[in-house]
C-alpha cells in the first residue's frame, strides 16, 4: 500500500475531508483522534497491511507521522 492511499484511509477514519492529512499533524490536535480512533487505527492496519501495531509503541505516538512510521517498510513511497 502507498503512503498516500494509508492517509486517504486515515482521512476517512477519522472523518476528515480526503487529502487533509500530511503526516505532520499532531494527534492531541485532531478533534478525531480519540480511543475509538486508535481501536480503528488498530483494525486498518491489520485489515490493510495484515500487521499487529504494538500498543505501548502506539501509545507513545504524537504525530500522524509517527503513525506512519510504526508501519515501517509495509508503506511504499
Amino acid at each position: 500500500m502507498r503512503r498516500e492511499d494509508f492517509l486517504r484511509d486515515m482521512d476517512e477514519l477519522l472523518e476528515l475531508d480526503p487529502g487533509t492529512l500530511t503526516g505532520r499533524e499532531a494527534l492531541a490536535d485532531l478533534a478525531s483522534w480519540d480511543s475509538l480512533a486508535v481501536i480503528s487505527f488498530i483494525a486498518l492496519t491489520d485489515e490493510k497491511l495484515d500487521t499487529v501495531i504494538d500498543g505501548e509503541s502506539l501509545a507513545k505516538a504524537a504525530t500522524v507521522q509517527n503513525l506512519l512510521d510504526l508501519l515501517g517498510d509495509r508503506l511504499a513511497a
